[in-house]
Formats: structure tokens, sequence, C-alpha cells
């Protein structure tokens, strides 16, 4: 039998539940040194290499079979419509490679876009504020040419790929703490499947991988090495997000976060990070200024209506808002028929514009 070539023993690596994650990772930086070598000597070359005997005799132990498991996750990929990219093909991201445990292989729907990137990030239990904030910059932070990088989750994360998603020409990129397979958050498969058309949603583990807790800090370097900064919107205390945020201070990425009411739970993560230096936003151009980029004259926010100007084309919110006084949001949101956080991107789109006024509760009502 033929022995393995270092694309197949990097894809057995990513997927073999024998070696220990860093170990994977780290012998997959250094192929070319151990994957001819003797059982004999595998005592002092674990030494060299810094993993444990045993990781690296599982590892030598997947020689024989690494073709059969690469062709199994190569197949498991084509299945979801995805491809597998290692390290050392062209297309693999070169910014991962900032790590130090950089993985083995990635699964990649979609096209990996080029280019200035952000991660936004926060709770899966944002308050509505939160929500609308994560919409907007996503949106702004897409319509002036910036890829939004976020994990997919409840939440900020929903609501920053979707603001992404609604903006001219918006490209965004979703990282899973589990396999392509898998629809986690559920529900959130169509969600998925629109970010790959125009970006990529990718993941580490294999396509059948199921979430586990301690895959989501695993996934959160990947959005921090990915982007040139970290927006964070709204953090519990020893939440996830500012595991992200403190990774991407680890790589030397920017930190920025939202201020927040001192009331609010959610709000006290991303006021310790400003209390500790984070870039305050307080709006979309500061990311746009603290990563050093402009914003186009074309993807401007929307100046509010002059008087005298037509309303513009009917809008269903605006109509529903028009048939009677002020609307709360769940009102709002279940006569529609359409989640909150998807309508409060339309919903600030039509504030900019001047068509309809935000009260406090929130509720809305249509200008007249």
């Amino acid at each position: 039998m033929p022995p393995p070539t270092p694309r197949e023993l990097a894809l057995a690596l990513n997927a073999s539940p024998s070696v220990p994650r860093a170990a994977a990772c780290l012998l997959a930086g250094c192929l070319d040194e151990w994957m001819e070598a003797a059982e004999a000597d595998s005592s002092r070359l674990s030494r060299r290499l810094g993993v444990s005997p045993r990781a690296l005799a599982a590892a030598l132990a997947l020689r024989e079979r690494a073709a059969e498991l690469a062709g199994r996750e190569t197949a498991a990929a084509t299945r979801e419509g995805a491809r597998t990219l290692v390290r050392g093909d062209a297309d693999y991201p070169e910014s991962l490679l900032h790590l130090s445990l950089p993985p083995p292989a990635l699964y990649c729907l979609g096209e990996l876009p080029t280019g200035p990137a952000v991660a936004i990030v926060g709770s899966r239990r944002a308050e509505s504020w939160a929500l609308e904030a994560a919409r907007w910059l996503g949106h702004e932070l897409a319509a002036a040419g910036v890829l939004v990088v976020s994990g997919l989750a409840l939440g900020v994360d929903a609501s920053a790929h979707r603001g992404a998603l609604a903006a001219n020409g918006g490209r965004t990129v979703a990282v899973l703490g589990c396999g392509l397979a898998i629809d986690y958050p559920r529900g959130h498969r169509a969600l998925a499947r629109e970010i790959a058309a125009s970006g990529a949603v990718v993941s580490e583990f294999p396509p059948h991988t199921p979430p586990e807790p301690w895959r989501f800090p695993v996934r959160n370097r990947l959005i921090a090495a990915l982007a040139a900064g970290v927006v964070v919107v709204s953090a519990v205390p020893r939440s996830g997000s500012l595991v992200t945020a403190r990774l991407a201070l680890e790589l030397g990425r920017e930190v920025m976060a939202l201020p927040a009411r001192i009331f609010d739970e959610t709000g006290l993560g991303t006021n310790a990070l400003l209390r500790d230096g984070a870039t305050l936003v307080r709006h979309p151009d500061d990311v746009l200024q603290a990563l050093g980029l402009d914003r186009p004259a074309a993807a401007s926010a929307p100046r509010p209506r002059r008087d005298g100007e037509p309303d513009g084309p009917a809008n269903p919110l605006v109509a529903l808002l028009a048939a009677g006084g002020p609307v709360e949001l769940d009102a709002l949101a279940a006569a529609a028929g359409r989640p909150v956080d998807e309508l409060l991107g339309e919903l600030l789109e039509l504030e900019l514009s001047g068509r309809v006024r935000r009260l406090p509760g929130p509720r809305f009502e249509v200008l007249r």
C-alpha cells in the first residue's frame, strides 16, 4: 500500500477522535517530520514535536487508514455541497496560520471571500436594541465593502449576518461550532445556505459532528483570526463573546465594543471591555476608522426624507403601522409573520429614511 499523501494525512488527523485536538493541530504543521518516522523513534520524536507519546502513537497508527479516512471525509463534504481545505491549499485562509494551533482542515460551503473583514459577536439572548445594533452594523459595514464574520448563533450573530446579506453586494462568513450537516441552531439551515450563496459557511469539524460546549471556544479562535477586528455588541461576564475578544487581542486584532446601560446584564461584558481599553463603537464609521478603512460615498447611510419628497415604494411594514396607532415590536412581528431580529433592520432603515418613528417600548408608528 502506498504511503498517504500529506493532504490525506491532514484530513485523517482532523477527523480522528483518537488524536487529541491540540496534538492534531500541531502535527498537521510538521507532517514531513513524522509521517514516515519509524514507530521505534516515537518517544524521542514526541519530545521534539511537543506532543505526548500517546498522541504521536495514535497519529502514526493513522497512516495505514489515512487514505480511507480522507476519502470518507471528502465524500461527506461533497454530500453537503461543500469541499475540504487543508493547510497548504491555496484557498486555506492565510490568517488562520497566525494561530498557535491552526486547524488541520476546514469544511467550506461556498467561497471564502478575500478583503478586509470584521467580526460581530454578542449574546444569544440579546435585547432588542442589541439585535437592532448588530443588524445595522452588519448592513453598513457590508455596504462599505467589509466582510462580516460571525458564528451563526441565535441573537446578535444571526442579526449581523442578516444585516450583511441585506446590503447591496454584502458578504458574510459563518463559522460553526459543529459540522456542516447539523442544523444548529435549529432552524438556521436556510440562513446558512443564504450566507453560502455570496460568502461561506465553514467548520473545522467533520460534517456530522454534533454541537458540544467545548467546541464553541475552539470555534471562536477562528472567528477572531479571520477578521482584522472584533466588535462585541453585548456580552455577559465570562461569555463566549469575551473569549473571542481575548483571542483577538492575543492575535493583535482590534477589539471594539458598544456601550450599554449599567442595568443590563448583557452589557456588563462590553462595558468592562471599554473600561479596559476597547475602542468605543457608536456608529459603523467608528469601526471603519479603527480598521483604517474609508466608507465609499455610495455606501453612506440613508438620509432622512425631506418634506415634499415621495414616500417611495409601498412597504408592508408601513402599511401595517398605518392601519392604527403605535404598534409594539412583538405585535408587529406577529402581524407580519416574521422574526423580530429580521424586522429590526428594516425598521431601522425606515426610521433613517424618515418614514417611521421609534417610541419607547419599543413601539413604532408611521410619520404622517
